[in-house]
């Protein structure tokens, strides 16, 4: 699997960051430009510009979260969304700009970006890129009061999981399973006639280069829920599960890759 470069967020240095700037944290809010977003993403109905997209002299970017900072109180704090989106997702963004400069890598989409970096194996580059598609999924698997899944999700989750509560069951082993850093994943398999499966990965690594379409992803890097929960990484799994969770995002993301 892929490692973690150096470029990223340690969780040490992360904590020594909260540490110096709690009282200060905060997400800007402004208009939104244009982004550069994974494949496949519907826009919630929701969608607020309320935060400051930022360029950093090149194509990724960093999207505007899609709703407000404290909206997805109290499953995730403020404070939390503020450093995971305005310290670790800018990160990246300024990172993958970076190392694309001297990368030889032409492509100027981020799906395109991901999946040369990683056939090239240019592994800093990619550890960068990929982590900024999957945050940009993450923060759009999330919704105020989501957690409620429409009537076409639980019959495809029952056909292949053999109810609903065994798929969020499956999800939620696979997120707090994941040991160390990465995400877990509800994709569907093209190669399995659209079959939805369950997975996770390591650090960056992503559905996005092993044929599949990712349909929603959860966050279990340490930066996602330490502010909030500590090491009960269970506990912040279960509550965005039931009440984050953008169902209906993912079944448009599965009915738009049809």
């Amino acid at each position: 699997m892929h490692p973690c470069s150096s470029s990223c967020l340690p969780r040490r240095e992360f904590l020594k960051t909260v540490a110096a700037s709690m009282a200060v944290a905060t997400v800007a809010t402004t208009a939104a430009a244009a982004t550069v977003a994974a494949p496949g993403l519907a826009s919630p109905a929701h969608a607020q510009n309320t935060t400051q997209n930022v360029s950093q002299d090149g194509p990724v970017v960093l999207p505007a979260l899609p709703y407000a900072p404290n909206a997805l109180e109290p499953v995730i704090s403020a404070n939390t969304l503020g450093f995971h989106h305005g310290k670790h997702h800018a990160g990246y963004v300024t990172n993958a700009n970076r190392l694309l400069k001297d990368s030889g890598i032409t492509a100027t989409s981020l799906e395109e970006i991901v999946k040369v970096s990683a056939t090239q194996k240019k592994q800093a580059l990619f550890n960068n890129a990929a982590q900024v598609y999957n945050h940009n999924l993450y923060w759009q698997s999330l919704t105020p009061g989501g957690g409620a899944i429409p009537p076409k999700m639980a019959e495809l989750l029952t056909r292949d999981f053999g109810s609903v509560d065994a798929a969020k069951k499956a999800l939620a082993d696979c997120a707090v399973g994941r040991f160390a850093s990465g995400w877990a994943w509800l994709v569907a398999d093209p190669a399995a006639n659209g079959a939805l499966k369950i997975m996770d990965t390591m650090n960056a690594d992503t559905p996005l280069t092993m044929g599949l379409t990712p349909l929603l992803v959860i966050d279990v890097w340490e930066h996602a829920y330490y502010l909030d929960y500590q090491n009960k990484r269970a506990d912040h799994v279960a509550a965005v599960i039931d009440k984050l969770l953008d169902w209906n995002a993912a079944l448009a993301r599965l009915e738009q890759a049809a």
